[in-house]
């Protein structure tokens, strides 16, 4: 199976774009570290820590503490594409982050996008 490029990009450096779109809405990065640590069991030291190693997403969720059993709540679209119907996990557990940081920008409270 060929691995999707996305899986080598180091999260460190997708990190900066998350925080700017939820910025340019308003919202703060103290906000999408939240969901990060939310969405995979990291500590905020935990998080830092992977984003100095330049882990990449592959790593950065093999690794993960424990991912959230509430993520299986995440639906919608993230690039055309419905979260819930991607059947390759990792991809999945990506698009997941993608959708939690669009539902950031998009206003909603933490308590929905936390799956409160």
């Amino acid at each position: 199976m060929v691995k999707n490029n996305i899986y080598k990009m180091s999260v460190a450096s997708v990190y900066p774009l998350y925080i700017k779109k939820a910025e340019k809405k308003g919202r703060t990065k103290m906000e999408v570290d939240e969901i990060i640590c939310w969405l995979t069991g990291y500590s905020q030291m935990e998080l830092e820590s992977q984003l100095e190693k330049n882990k990449d997403f592959e790593t950065f969720f093999a690794e993960a503490p424990k991912l959230n059993p509430s993520r299986a709540l995440i639906k919608g679209v993230v690039c055309g594409v419905r979260v819930e119907d991607i059947e390759e996990p990792l991809m999945q557990e990506i698009r997941y982050l993608d959708k939690l940081i669009d539902e950031l920008a998009k206003g909603k409270t933490m308590e929905k996008i936390l799956r409160k």
